[in-house]
C-alpha cells in the first residue's frame, strides 16, 4: 500500500482543510463539494484525510461494517452475535465516474434469486464505504442517477437495493466528499444544496508559497514513507484534536442568539428550502468543538454560512458563486445579542435586508432595466455604450460594441427526431439503463435490468424437460431476458449565430443573445453539451468548442460583437466540420444544430447559392436542425423559413420559442382541438 501524502503537509488550502477537519468531527455536516481548477490539490487532500480519521471497530466477518456496539438490526450479514469484533483503519473508497449502478449499491445474484428464492448479495462501493470516507472525483461527470443514489443515501444514512420484487436494505452512513472543475460542467442546483459544505480553491499566486509547494512534493515524490515520517508528529497531533472535538460535541450548546444570527442569514441571503439553517447550526456546532468550546459564538456562524451558502444562492449556471462579506458582516451584527432577547426590533424584514441583487444589480445576476444607459431608447437591449449612450466602436469598420443579452426565458422544449444511444439526459428519446420498459432481448454480456415475464415466458416450456420436480422454477442462462428501456439523452446542441450587421440592431441583438442564452439554460437543465459557431464579416469562427460547461458559452456570447457582412456558408461548413470531429470523438452522441439568423447572405460570389448548398449538407447526413427567425420589421422576406428547408429542419421565430408565448398557447389548443 502506497504511503499517502500527510495532510498537514498540504501549503495553503485553509478553507479546503478546514471544511474536510469539519466534517471529520460531525459526519452529520453533510460532506464537502471542492469546486477549483485542476492541479489545487483537491485530491491529494481528500485521500490525505483518510489516514488522520480514528479506527473503527467492526464485527468480525461482517461484509457491512457494523459498529459491535449498536449493530444494523437489518444487516444482511446479520443478526449478529455479541462477541468478536475487530479494529481496522478508517477507508477511503473512491467511485469512478464511469461506474455502474450495480458497482455502487450492490448487484444481486439474479439466477440464484429466481431459481433457489435466495438473496445473494454482492456489497457495492456504498457498503465499502459506511463509517469511511467516499470520495468521487469529478462528481460533475457523473451520470446523474448515480448522483442522485449517492445522495439519498448520504442523507438516509442507508442503501436501497431492489431488484424486481427482491428487496435489500443496509446501513450506509459516510462522509461524502467530492471534487470537481467547473470548467467541464456544473452540478444541478438540486444536487449542489445536497452537499453541506462548498469550498472553491485555486493555486496561490505568492511566488514563496509556489516554491513550497514544489519543494514538498519533490521531497515527497523521492522518499515517500520518509516525508510521511517527518510529518508524523503533526498529524498525530490532529487525530488527536478530531477525537477530543468528537468527544466534545455533543456538549456544545447553540444558543437561540446564534440560531437568530443563522436564520436571518439564511433569509438575507435568500437561501431556497430549510437544509442550509441546519447545514449552518451543524457546521457551527462542530466549529465550536474543534476550537475547544462549548458555546457556539458569532465567528462560528460566520465562518459556517462562509462554507454552507455560496452554493445555494446560485439561481443558474451563469451566476458566479460567493457571498458579499460586507452584507454577511451587517446581517451579523444586525441579529448579534444576547440569548435572553426574544427578537422584537431585531429586524422584521423592514430593515436593509434587501434580497442580494447579484453581480448585475438585479435578481440572479441579470442587470435592472434602469441600469441601462440613459437615451437607448429600450432597456430590454441594455446596450455597454459610452457615457453618452452611443455604441462605441471597437476594433475595426462595421464592428460594434457587444450589446447585453435580454433577460432570459423559458423555451419549447427542441429534440431530436428517432431513438439514440448516447448519455443519459433530458432532451431525446432514447435507449438507456433506466426509463420505462420498451421490451425484452437477449442479454448482451453481463445482465443488468431483468425482464422477469419474459424470463419465465422462455422458461416455462423447458421445465418437464429439466425434470423439475418442485416449486421452483429452474432457470438457465439462455432464459434471461433483458429489459429494453427508453429514457432520454444528452445532446450537443451546436449554437451557429449570425454575428453581422444586419443582425447588429441594438434591440434585436440584444433579443437574440436572450433567447440564446434561454436555450442555454435549457441545455445545462437537460445535461447536454453545447458549442457555439459564430459568422460575420469574411468567416465563421468556433468561439466555444462542444464542452459541457454552458456558463462557458454564456461568457462568450456575451462578449460577441456585431458587425460586417453575413458570410452565411461559412458559418454552416464551420459547425459541419465541427460536427464533424465530434462525431469521432462520441459517435453514440447525436446533435441538434441550432442556426440563429435572419436568413441573409451577403459578401462572395453567389452567397446564397452558396449558403444552400452548405445547408443541403445537413439535411444529406439527417443532421436535425432548428433555425431561430431573427428577421423583424413589417416587410419579412421570408430567408430564414427557406434555409430551413434547406437544413432539412424547421424554423421557428423568437416569439415561438418562448415555451409560454401566445402563438404556443393557439397551437396547443387548436391541437387539443383536433384531437378531440
Amino acid at each position: 500500500m502506497s504511503t499517502p501524502f500527510p495532510f498537514t503537509a498540504v501549503v495553503g488550502q485553509d478553507d479546503l482543510r478546514l471544511a474536510l477537519l469539519l466534517n471529520a468531527v460531525s459526519p452529520a455536516v453533510g460532506g464537502v463539494l471542492v469546486r477549483g481548477e485542476k492541479g489545487t490539490a483537491k485530491s491529494t487532500a481528500v485521500r490525505a484525510l483518510s489516514a488522520l480519521l480514528p479506527e473503527v471497530d467492526v464485527v468480525s466477518g461482517c461484509r457491512f461494517s457494523c459498529d459491535p456496539d449498536s449493530p444494523d438490526p437489518g444487516c444482511p450479514d446479520g443478526p449478529h452475535e455479541p462477541g468478536a469484533f475487530a479494529s481496522r483503519p478508517a477507508r477511503m473508497v473512491e467511485l469512478p465516474v464511469g461506474a455502474s449502478e450495480d458497482r455502487l449499491v450492490g448487484a444481486l445474484d439474479i439466477e440464484r434469486a429466481l431459481a433457489e428464492g435466495v438473496k445473494a448479495f454482492e456489497p457495492g462501493l456504498l457498503a465499502n464505504a459506511h463509517r469511511g470516507i467516499l470520495y468521487v472525483d469529478e462528481v460533475n461527470l457523473l451520470h446523474d442517477h448515480l448522483v442522485d443514489l449517492l445522495l439519498d443515501a448520504a442523507a438516509m444514512g442507508a442503501s436501497y437495493v431492489e431488484r424486481e420484487g427482491v428487496s435489500v436494505r443496509h446501513a450506509a452512513r459516510f462522509l461524502l466528499v467530492g471534487t470537481m472543475n467547473p470548467e467541464e460542467g456544473e452540478l444541478r442546483p438540486q444536487l449542489l444544496d445536497r452537499f453541506g459544505l462548498t469550498v472553491e480553491v485555486a493555486a496561490s499566486r505568492e511566488p514563496d508559497q509556489r516554491v513550497e509547494v514544489v519543494r514538498r512534493r519533490l521531497a515527497y515524490d523521492d522518499d515517500p514513507a520518509g516525508f510521511a515520517a517527518r510529518w508524523a508528529d503533526e498529524e498525530a497531533a490532529v487525530r488527536a484534536r478530531i477525537v477530543a472535538a468528537r468527544e466534545l460535541l455533543p456538549s456544545v450548546r447553540l444558543g437561540d442568539g446564534a440560531l437568530r444570527q443563522i436564520a436571518a442569514t439564511c433569509a438575507a441571503f435568500e437561501v431556497d428550502g430549510m437544509r442550509a439553517d441546519i447545514v449552518m447550526a451543524r457546521t457551527a456546532t462542530a466549529l465550536a468543538a474543534w476550537a475547544g468550546r462549548t458555546e457556539v459564538l458569532a465567528e462560528d456562524v460566520r465562518q459556517a454560512a462562509l462554507l454552507a451558502l455560496p452554493h445555494r444562492r446560485r439561481r443558474n449556471p451563469f451566476d458566479a458563486p460567493g457571498l458579499d462579506e460586507d452584507k454577511l458582516d451587517e446581517t451579523l451584527e444586525e441579529f448579534g445579542g444576547s440569548d435572553e432577547q426574544d427578537g422584537n426590533g431585531n429586524g422584521d424584514g423592514d430593515g436593509d435586508d434587501d434580497p442580494d441583487p447579484g453581480p448585475g444589480g438585479g435578481p440572479g445576476g441579470q442587470p435592472e432595466p434602469d441600469d441601462a444607459p440613459e437615451g437607448d431608447g429600450d432597456a430590454a437591449a441594455r446596450p455597454e455604450a459610452g457615457e453618452s449612450g452611443e455604441p462605441q466602436p471597437s476594433g475595426g469598420a462595421g464592428e460594434q460594441s457587444p450589446a447585453r443579452a435580454a433577460e432570459p426565458f423559458r423555451t419549447k422544449v427542441l429534440s431530436v427526431p428517432g431513438l439514440g444511444e448516447g448519455a443519459a439526459g433530458r432532451r431525446s428519446r432514447a435507449r438507456t439503463e433506466h426509463g420505462r420498459t420498451i421490451g425484452a432481448r437477449r442479454p448482451r454480456g453481463a445482465l443488468t435490468k431483468l425482464h422477469l415475464a419474459a424470463t419465465v415466458q422462455a422458461a416455462a416450456p423447458h421445465q418437464r424437460a429439466r425434470g423439475r420436480s418442485g416449486p421452483g422454477l429452474v432457470v438457465r442462462r439462455d432464459d434471461l431476458r433483458q429489459a429494453s428501456r427508453e429514457g432520454r439523452e444528452g445532446n450537443l446542441v451546436l449554437f451557429v449565430v449570425d454575428a453581422s450587421g444586419s443582425m447588429a440592431a441594438r434591440q434585436r441583438m440584444g433579443a437574440v443573445k436572450g433567447a440564446v442564452l434561454s436555450l442555454l439554460l435549457d441545455a445545462y437543465q437537460r445535461r447536454d453539451k453545447v458549442g457555439l459557431v459564430t459568422f460575420r464579416g469574411s468567416a465563421a469562427d468556433v468561439a466555444l468548442p462542444p464542452t459541457s460547461s454552458v456558463d462557458a458559452a454564456a461568457v462568450r456570447l456575451e462578449s460577441l460583437p456585431t458587425g460586417g457582412r453575413t458570410p452565411l456558408a461559412a458559418g454552416l461548413l464551420k459547425a459541419h466540420e465541427v460536427l464533424r470531429v465530434e462525431r469521432l470523438r462520441d459517435p453514440a452522441r447525436r446533435a441538434l444544430v441550432v442556426v440563429v439568423t435572419d436568413g441573409r447572405a451577403t459578401g462572395g460570389p453567389e452567397p446564397v447559392a452558396l449558403a444552400g448548398r452548405a445547408a443541403r449538407l445537413f439535411a444529406a447526413e439527417g443532421t436535425a436542425s432548428v433555425v431561430v427567425d431573427c428577421e423583424s420589421g413589417p416587410v419579412r422576406l421570408g430567408l430564414a423559413g427557406q434555409l430551413a428547408g434547406e437544413l432539412g429542419g424547421t424554423a421557428v421565430t423568437l416569439d415561438e420559442l418562448r415555451a409560454d408565448s401566445i402563438a404556443s398557447l393557439v397551437k396547443d389548443v387548436q391541437g387539443s382541438r383536433r384531437a378531440a
